[in-house]
């Protein structure tokens, strides 16, 4: 089982890299994970890169006119885009852009949370057929922040999700009863709806401060590919690098941390079509 973005208000919706070249950026993440590419609804400056016909993420050359660093940043969807950026400042989050309308397909604004870690707000059209999760979806999104605990409660009160035993009892109109759930799992925060993980939040050494970007709270979009050891030489062939495990973080030998030419940071995780 997978989540489809219209299905989950309070969920990952969306994955977007902001970078610098548009075509630069299509031919390394073309050759490293086998996307296709079509034009954006943004214009020439975009695309939606897809995988066997299928979105996967958007990238825009728009980090340069921002003057914002070449990032990956995932996109939560809200019913409210003006509620949940109230939210954010009112929970001691930053607001850096918008609400910003997109025109007939909705709002959009971009924040960060209570150590740094940017993230995506969008009110509106979702793209019923995008995925994150386990099984067949490629990707999987991860928090990397001090207090995985304390990140929760910022998140689950911007987002509205629903903790531990708080489902159930009597419900109004305001309520948001089909929002994910928290389980909170030894030192890990996951984000499940109906009972399928679709993110993880992560307790560890973080500086906000740091110089490199795996050392700052974040949030590490990971993409799945089939044979792990490949799609490393493929990074590297392709002008990226690979990027040592943060000291603190643990490891695993079916993921590896890297770097775009460009320096949109991301990960890849070994996982057979299909499993």
């Amino acid at each position: 089982m997978v989540l489809v973005a219209a299905d989950v208000p309070g969920a990952p919706c969306w994955l977007s890299l902001m970078t610098r070249d548009l075509q630069a950026a299509e031919g390394f993440y073309g050759a490293v994970l086998g996307w296709t590419f079509r034009r954006g609804v943004f214009g020439r400056a975009s695309s939606v890169a897809e995988l066997d016909g299928v979105p996967v993420a958007g990238i825009g050359a728009t980090a340069g006119n921002l003057a914002v660093p070449v990032a990956w940043t995932v996109y939560f969807a809200v019913d409210d885009a003006d509620t949940a950026v109230a939210r954010v400042r009112e929970r001691g989050g930053t607001v850096g852009v918008g609400p910003v309308s997109y025109p007939p397909r909705g709002r959009a604004a971009l924040a960060t949370d209570l150590e740094g870690a940017g993230f995506g707000i969008w009110e509106g059209e979702a793209l019923t057929e995008w995925r994150v999760g386990e099984g067949e979806a490629p990707a999987w999104v991860e928090l990397h922040t001090r207090n995985a605990f304390d990140a929760a409660v910022f998140y689950g009160e911007v987002l509205e999700w629903v903790g531990d035993g708080e489902q159930g009892g009597d419900e109004d109109e305001d309520d948001h009863s089909g929002c994910c759930e928290v389980s909170y799992e030894e030192d890990k925060v996951v984000l499940r709806r109906a009972g399928r993980p679709a993110a993880r939040l992560n307790s560890g050494p973080v500086d906000a401060t740091a110089e490199r970007p795996q050392l700052r709270p974040h949030w590490l979009v990971h993409f799945k590919v089939p044979d792990l050891e490949q799609a490393r030489a493929l990074v590297v062939e392709h002008g990226g690098t690979v990027v040592p495990e943060p000291a603190g973080w643990g490891g695993d030998e079916r993921s590896v941390t890297v770097c775009d030419p460009d320096g949109g940071l991301f990960a890849l995780d070994e996982s057979p079509r299909g499993a």
